[in-house]
């Protein structure tokens, strides 16, 4: 303060009884920026890492399914072929028979598991995608705040910390995003 009245009672060329709670509330501001931000950071990293789980599941699946074909064609094969032992080409064909059922059984547990890590990644894009917006519509309030110092007019101000609100509102129901 001593500063500002050194300088004829002005902090600069936009002094007045308007700085110092706009530049409070333009760093509040930036605050919640910042941890909006970082929510938003952290629900598209999981999102991501979901994603990379599901496909995998996939794959999994995809390589569990063609092994079953394989075992499939080998047991059909064999269910048709003239063989010397049949006894032996029986006992086989089983064999190749059973491996299918535990495969097709195999399949839909993982397909289940991929839906779901699915399904958790969908909750984590709509919960990031709230954060975003949340995330814009600060910055929109810290920029119409700003040019309370620049105008000296308390509209600005007041239409900054309205709209800040309801950037901090958009971004809280993030959180209330459910599968």
């Amino acid at each position: 303060m001593h500063e500002l009245e050194g300088h004829g009672g002005r902090g600069g060329e936009h002094g007045g009884p308007l700085v110092i709670p706009v530049s409070i509330t333009i760093s509040i501001l930036a605050v919640l920026v910042a941890a909006v931000t970082l929510l938003g950071h952290r629900a598209h990293t999981e999102e991501l890492l979901l994603q990379g789980q599901a496909m995998n599941q996939w794959a999994y699946y995809q390589a569990k399914n063609g092994r079953m074909n394989t075992d499939q064609a080998i047991a059909d094969l064999l269910s048709v072929v003239a063989t010397v032992d049949k006894e032996k080409t029986e006992d086989v064909r089983a064999k190749y028979h059973k491996e299918v059922e535990r495969y097709t059984e195999d399949k839909d547990e993982i397909s289940e598991k991929a839906t779901e890590l699915q399904k958790e990644r969908d909750l984590y894009q709509r919960r990031a995608d709230h954060f975003d917006a949340g995330e814009g519509i600060l910055e929109f309030a810290l920029i119409i705040c700003s040019l309370t110092l620049l105008t000296n007019k308390k509209l600005f101000w007041f239409s900054g910390i309205a709209i800040g609100v309801i950037g901090v509102a958009v971004a809280l129901t993030g959180f209330l995003v459910r599968v």
